[in-house]
């Protein structure tokens, strides 16, 4: 029932295999970044490319949460990645039943220079 619980969610549901789980965590029109350099556009496309990179079963690490930004119905949840990756950050939106779903994710930045 707070944002910064699709974090933990996400990585219990991946490191289970439950694509189906992770895919539940966004919203019908959610936009994910990923692949890096790419966009998967709603919830069906985020179903379907978590069954691929879940069926290599990947572990995920909990990261701790960076502080929350909270307006109105809209949250920015973030997390220092322990990859290297730059950082992690997810726009979530509260539903009508008081829950959380991920708007936008974008799981992997490059950090300043090292773009391509």
């Amino acid at each position: 029932m707070r944002p910064e619980d699709i974090t933990r969610l996400f990585v219990e549901r991946s490191n289970a295999g439950d694509a189906a789980g992770v895919a539940a965590l966004y919203e019908e029109d959610a936009v994910l970044a990923y692949p890096p350099g790419s966009r998967t556009k709603g919830r069906e496309a985020i179903l379907e490319l978590w069954e691929k990179v879940l069926a290599g079963r990947p572990h995920f690490e909990q990261e701790p949460p960076l502080p929350t930004l909270i307006s109105g119905d809209i949250a920015l949840t973030a997390t220092p990645p322990r990859d290297g990756a730059g950082a992690r950050a997810q726009v979530v939106r509260r539903q009508p039943d008081g829950s959380w779903l991920r708007v936008l994710d974008q799981p992997e930045f490059v950090p300043v220079g090292q773009e391509n």
